[in-house]
């Protein structure tokens, strides 16, 4: 449909923000839904800038910042909307196993 492999990276966005994620395609998933089960936590390819990649995959800068009550702050379930592209350029290091420099 959209020149998609299982295995691409891509880059998942909407009008809140955008994310890289691996693509895997399931036949148990209705074509054109995007599942994200977790992301990682924020990390932004450039730090300060709205809107910025994040490298992570924090799924949460795609959707609203509703809470589960005010006294847990839990992330809610959300359902959104998004689109899927290929990731163009060069991926960014994975520094996750690294020390803060």
């Amino acid at each position: 449909m959209r020149g998609l492999s299982d295995g691409d990276v891509v880059r998942v966005h909407n009008n809140r923000g955008q994310i890289l994620a691996g693509l895997k395609i399931s036949k148990n998933i209705r074509q054109g839904v995007i599942r994200i089960n977790e992301g990682g936590w924020f990390y932004p390819l450039n730090p300060g800038e709205i809107g910025s990649l994040c490298r992570y995959g924090d799924v949460n800068i795609l959707m609203t910042g509703l809470a589960t009550s005010r006294l847990s702050q839990g992330n809610c379930g959300h359902t959104g909307k998004a689109e899927v592209e290929r990731f163009k350029g060069t991926l960014p290091p994975v520094t996750v196993l690294s020390q803060p420099g």
